[in-house]
């Protein structure tokens, strides 16, 4: 009697067990997280959207990604984010902007780019540029670009190592320049000292942390004589480091170099050895069809800057044709001070539609070419296609959830039409940076938005005085 009412438990445990040892069970490979969306867009060159789809992460990396039903049956997490009505796609890169310009947004408008910088902003930067304020208008900067889903930056401002600092602490990828000028500016008296520290914080930084990648920061042309640039092309060899520096940005730029050298500003850099490093060429404008030619084929990205150039009335890029010669692309929101915002989906916006009136051709830049500047051609133009910029198994877990569920995003012919005709950094819910969760459902993790936004306020009444005094 006591066999017989024993015997069914031990068979029940029995069949767990040999449940518990099954290949069913034990071929589940263990991930830190998998990522769900009802749509994925991977951004993979000729792949196609997965509908229901999923990314599984393990460390830094995605290990896979695919629909949903072959993620499940493959993997198993602790940690899984829900994509219900989401989209989930690469993040943003921005390929050129001054995060600690943040603190002068709004400061000065409706001014051409040389009297904006020489009577704004460079007076302004030597009255209150300190690493304390860099470290502020960092912080204010990435807590933006991880709200509005954007991973990588491209930076060039002073004070670099403490930008650094907030990049490793809030945890986004960066491109950081240390920047180099002729004349005296924060924290230094010329062009001597700023390399110098510019060499040093690039010996420094390098390889010290996966998501920061240093980078030289001559700030252009026409602020750096033709001797200081052979400097920067001849460290950055040695060094291996990209550079990132403003290339005919504007036509009084052109005139300054013409008069001074007799060549055109990219000519002049190409005399410099600079298109021989990697080159992240922040604006180019005022380009010709030979100097396109010069630069396709070549590690130089030419970084679209469309609402900055517009606002300072420096001209349109010649997106098209570098396009159709095969130049590497990205694009920018430069800083805030001439933008105002940090915001990528309006810079895809206003490249795809500015273009198409600028060509008369409504297919001129499409959609998909938009969103690829601000994700896998954009990664590939600063250096870093090999490593983020789609979702593809074996690359940096960098990625991004977009909610569906506003009402302008009501009803949804095309995902890739609404992320770019439609969606804002407001529809931004989740953005992840080498598999760590940066913000998760609209709320970032990784910054004090209050404490930041306080401080900033604080800082503009400082700024405000100031410029009181100078109008006056």
């Amino acid at each position: 009697m006591r066999a017989t009412t024993y015997r069914p438990i031990l068979c029940l445990f029995s069949t767990l067990l040999l449940l518990a040892a099954s290949p069913l069970t034990s071929a589940k490979q263990k991930v830190d997280s998998i990522v769900y969306g009802d749509y994925v867009v991977t951004m993979v060159e000729g792949q196609a959207l997965i509908e229901d789809g999923a990314v599984a992460v393990t460390g830094t990396n995605m290990v896979a990604v695919a629909t949903r039903q072959e993620i499940d049956k493959a993997y198993r997490t602790e940690t899984s984010l829900k994509g219900k009505n989401r989209i989930l796609m690469p993040g943003l890169v921005n390929g050129h902007t001054h995060s600690a310009m943040t603190l002068f947004r709004g400061m000065a408008d409706d001014l051409d780019l040389m009297h904006w910088l020489t009577n704004y902003i460079f007076p302004l930067e030597g009255q209150f540029v300190t690493a304390e304020f860099v470290a502020q208008g960092a912080e204010l900067a990435c807590w933006e670009m991880i709200r509005g889903g954007t991973t990588t930056f491209v930076d060039m401002y002073f004070y670099p190592e403490v930008i650094a600092g907030v990049v490793a602490d809030c945890g986004l990828r960066a491109v950081i320049a240390a920047p180099a000028i002729d004349f005296p500016s924060p924290g230094f008296k010329g062009w001597d000292d700023s390399f110098a520290a510019a060499e040093a914080f690039v010996s420094q930084w390098q390889n010290k942390n996966e998501r920061i990648t240093t980078a030289f920061g001559p700030h252009s042309p026409y602020t750096v004589s033709a001797d200081h640039l052979r400097e920067v092309a001849v460290s950055a060899r040695r060094l291996n480091a990209p550079v990132s520096m403003h290339i005919a940005e504007a036509a009084a730029e052109t005139a300054t170099i013409k008069d001074k050298y007799d060549t055109t500003p990219l000519l002049h850099v190409a005399d410099t050895g600079l298109l021989d490093t990697t080159l992240i060429a922040a604006h180019m404008v005022h380009l010709n069809s030979e100097e396109i030619k010069l630069i396709a084929g070549k590690q130089v990205g030419a970084i679209h800057n469309p609402t900055s150039n517009l606002k300072l009335a420096a001209g349109i890029a010649p997106l098209t044709e570098m396009l159709a010669a095969g130049v590497l692309l990205g694009l920018g929101t430069d800083g805030a001070a001439s933008n105002n915002d940090l915001d990528l989906w309006e810079e895809m916006r206003l490249a795809a539609l500015l273009h198409k009136q600028q060509q008369n051709d409504p297919k001129a830049i499409p959609a998909q070419t938009a969103l690829e500047l601000a994700t896998r051609r954009g990664a590939a133009a600063i250096g870093l296609g090999d490593s983020i910029g789609q979702l593809k198994p074996g690359m940096r877990a960098d990625m991004i959830q977009v909610s569906l569920d506003s009402p302008r995003l009501a009803p949804m012919y095309s995902a890739i039409s609404h992320l770019v005709y439609v969606v804002d950094s407001n529809d931004v819910v989740m953005t992840m940076v080498s598999g760590q969760v940066l913000m998760a459902e609209g709320k970032v993790k990784t910054l004090d938005g209050a404490k930041i936004k306080a401080a900033a306020d604080i800082k503009a009444k400082e700024i405000a005085a100031a410029i009181a005094k100078k109008v006056r």
